[in-house]
């Protein structure tokens, strides 16, 4: 008498395959389990970004905080304010100035306000002063400090004036003041003084006592 074997039967057929997936299941249970111990024995890993040299900006110090001032000798009438302070860390110098001049026979009246992010230059001595003006205009300056002196030399920019150039010096005159030269070129003409200007420290605001 031949005897099959009914597979679909509970107790037949299956009972192996069972067993295997089960096995199967175990083994990689403790797969991950292995693995997540040997992650917790390794230490964790700490990346860091090397940040620049902290920017040198001591000789600059003495023009740090609020000016106001007006224009003298042969410049045109006119009043100048500039504000100079550190900001982000103290790895920038960021300068806020005013410019407000009347209009004269040869020359046309002037008003600008403009926003200025000195940093240290990266490969050189000196600093670069980006410049955002009211006008529209971005230009860019080579700093250099001499001793009291301070000189902003054009070096193009991203929208400077159409072949117009600009130039500054700033002299300190005594511990709270200064002067300010601003020179132009016309396209294909030397430079000429467009104003200059004497600067001097504004007060800072007292502090008054709270009412008791």
């Amino acid at each position: 008498m031949d005897f099959i074997a009914n597979t679909d039967s509970p107790g037949c057929g299956t009972t192996p395959r069972r067993g295997l997936a089960h096995a199967f299941i175990l083994a990689l249970t403790w797969a991950l389990v292995g693995g997540a111990a040997a992650a917790k024995d390794k230490p964790p890993v700490q990346y860091q970004i090397p940040l620049p040299a902290t920017p040198d900006f001591s000789g600059l110090d003495w023009l740090l905080g609020e000016w106001a001032g007006e224009t003298v000798g042969s410049s045109p009438p006119g009043d100048v304010r500039l504000s100079v302070a550190p900001d982000l860390e103290k790895r920038y110098l960021i300068f806020r100035g005013q410019m407000s001049l009347a209009a004269t026979p040869t020359v046309p009246g002037m008003k600008e306000s403009w926003l200025g992010i000195l940093s240290a230059n990266p490969g050189g001595p000196g600093f670069t002063l980006w410049v955002f003006s009211s006008t529209g205009f971005i230009t860019r300056y080579r700093v250099m400090v001499d001793g009291p002196q301070v000189r902003l030399n054009p070096e193009g920019g991203d929208r400077p004036p159409p072949e117009w150039l600009f130039r500054r010096v700033l002299e300190r005159t005594g511990p709270g003041e200064f002067m300010e030269t601003v020179q132009a070129a016309p396209p294909a003409k030397p430079f000429f003084d467009y104003y200059t200007a004497k600067l001097t420290r504004v007060p800072a605001p007292q502090k008054t006592a709270p009412a008791h």
